[in-house]
């Protein structure tokens, strides 16, 4: 995805977009209309003229004030309602792209900016259509039919109003990218900064806190804030000057206006009520005009966040992350009991130059229990995320025979499952937390998965299923979110378990008991379990070792 796929499927198809334009350019008329016909009502009633001369432009002046006010207000409904509707479309296209990318693909992206990214600066990208492009559209044409109205009544004041809002659209733009433009520029960036420092420095506050390093995070987290304040406060400070400019062309040109039509008073049946409508009608049409400088503006920020949004998106998937082919497309694992096997597998993360494991083979059946050791390095997380497909490998890899190249990667997923050494807890109840493994479990079945992993007592001494559990799993320690990790994939019934680093965030002396109640509670002669760790696990809770590195 690059940033131009972005901005196009921020922008609303015509069908929806035109009628937003249109509202917007009858209401911007309608205030055009309105400063005329009251100009041109408050000089021409000075004259004393008959009634009768000046009830059409009373009815003007409140046919023009309550279509401003209506115009305007059905023009938001249309404009946003059609900018609001382009956004599930631009969510899902940029999920879409995400999806084969992720997880390894993005092992970059902190995790506070990447959120910023598919929130903000998604956010961001309805300000194109509503900033940029009907903006320009609307003052373009407002603009324009106020000089061949000015001209036809004075030549010489539209040339002025003409050349006026030349200057405006040039100086003012080039103001406001002066003062403004590194800051709209840096924006987003910032932003996600400061989400990204303020999403470590709250997930690691107890750590940041028991070794008194608590003080200098936030020091440092109140200098990205700082940062990103100086970048909208320099924004802020380019709209004034700009609006301030474009003030100051307006008054100049009326005062020119002025200059070049009283001279031309009683000729050629130019009146002092034209008078008065050339000179102030400009005004309104600076209002109007002035909104273009600051739709470049607004470009920069729409264009820097879908630079970043393009910038974790990439166009191609990076080498080392497996892709589908439309060939394996409605290909399943052969029926049977599953079995597996590796043959030379060697592998490397996303944009490594270095395999991060290197020729591995082994075979599992139902019932083996394998345990892979080997020092922090040695690839055992490579292992794990190769057998569940979230990197590529060379070599050989079969599941029940075929070769899993030849099979879509939900479908290896469907049989081999993974739990990771910090699994992910959602802020929910502890239901709704195994639930989305197998969401027709009935809380009978919930129960006895609980039961099997040894959190049965746990979670009734809790009040039932509907505990909580907290934002990250804040509420349960490191052993029970292993234990509801492993619930959840006996829910979900997997035919090969791997276990990737379980004890990784419990204590010591808790260790063996821990993994002694995962391999029991997941051992079943239909089921192959793979258990890697750095520590040493008991040989007779294992059929088998693999050693790496």
């Amino acid at each position: 995805m690059n940033r131009a796929e972005v901005i196009r499927l921020a922008q609303p198809r015509l069908r929806r977009f035109v009628p937003g334009v249109v509202l917007g350019l009858i209401s911007a008329l309608c205030a055009v209309g309105l400063l005329a016909t009251s100009a041109y009502l408050i000089t021409r009633a000075a004259e004393q003229p008959p009634i009768l001369y000046l009830s059409a432009a009373m009815v003007a002046v409140r046919a023009f004030a309550l279509g401003r006010a209506a115009f305007r207000y059905v023009e938001r409904l249309a404009s946003h309602d059609a900018a609001f509707a382009t956004m599930p479309e631009l969510r899902v296209g940029v999920y879409e792209r995400l999806v084969p990318v992720s997880p390894d693909g993005l092992g970059r992206s902190r995790r506070g900016d990447l959120l910023t990214r598919l929130v903000a600066d998604v956010d961001e990208q309805q300000n194109f259509p509503l900033r940029v492009v009907q903006p320009l559209v609307v003052s373009g044409l407002t603009a324009l039919a106020i000089v061949i109205v000015v001209w036809l009544l004075l030549p010489a004041a539209g040339l002025v109003l003409l050349i006026g809002l030349a200057l405006a659209a040039l100086l003012g733009t080039a103001v406001n990218a002066w003062v403004s433009g590194r800051a709209e520029r840096a924006l987003a960036g910032l932003r996600g900064g400061y989400q990204a420092d303020l999403a470590d420095y709250l997930g690691s506050l107890d750590t940041l806190v028991a070794y008194g390093a608590a003080p200098a995070a936030r020091a440092a987290l109140a200098e990205s804030d700082a940062r990103l304040t100086r970048a909208l406060v320099r924004r802020s400070a380019g709209a004034g000057a700009t609006t301030a400019l474009v003030s100051l062309i307006a008054g100049a040109v009326t005062v020119v206006v002025l200059l070049l039509g009283i001279p031309s008073l009683g000729q050629g049946g130019f009146e002092g009520p034209a008078l008065a409508v050339v000179a102030l009608v400009p005004m309104a049409a600076f209002e109007v005009f002035g909104m273009i400088p600051l739709a470049w503006g607004a470009w920069r920020q729409v264009s820097a966040s879908a630079e970043r949004i393009a910038s974790v998106v990439p166009d191609a998937v990076p080498e080392g992350v497996p892709v589908d082919s439309i060939a394996v497309s409605g290909a399943s694992v052969p029926p049977g009991p599953v079995t597996v096997r590796l043959s030379g597998v060697s592998a490397r993360w996303p944009g490594a130059s270095t395999d991060a494991l290197t020729d591995v083979s082994l075979d599992l059946a139902p019932g083996d229990r394998l345990l892979v050791r080997g020092p922090s390095g040695s690839g055992k997380t490579t292992l794990a995320h190769v057998l569940v497909r979230f990197l590529d490998f060379r070599g050989g890899f079969t599941v029940n025979g075929a070769d899993v190249r030849d099979l879509p990667q939900d479908e290896v997923r469907r049989v081999i499952g993974l739990c990771e050494q910090r699994p992910y807890l959602f802020d929910d109840d502890i239901r709704q937390n195994l639930l989305f493994a197998r969401d027709t479990a009935t809380d009978d079945e919930l129960i006895e998965a609980l039961e099997r992993v040894g959190l049965g007592a746990w979670v009734r001494s809790r009040g039932g299923l509907t505990a909580r559990v907290g934002e990250r799993g804040a509420l349960v320690s490191g052993g029970q979110a292993q234990r509801l990790a492993l619930a959840r994939a006996l829910l979900a019934g997997f035919p090969v378990l791997v276990l990737d680093e379980p004890t990784a965030n419990v204590d010591p002396d808790r260790a063996d008991a821990l993994v002694a109640d995962l391999l029991g509670a997941a051992a079943d002669s239909s089921r192959a379990v793979v258990l890697i760790s750095h520590t040493p696990v008991p040989a007779h809770l294992v059929t088998s070792t693999l050693t790496l590195g």
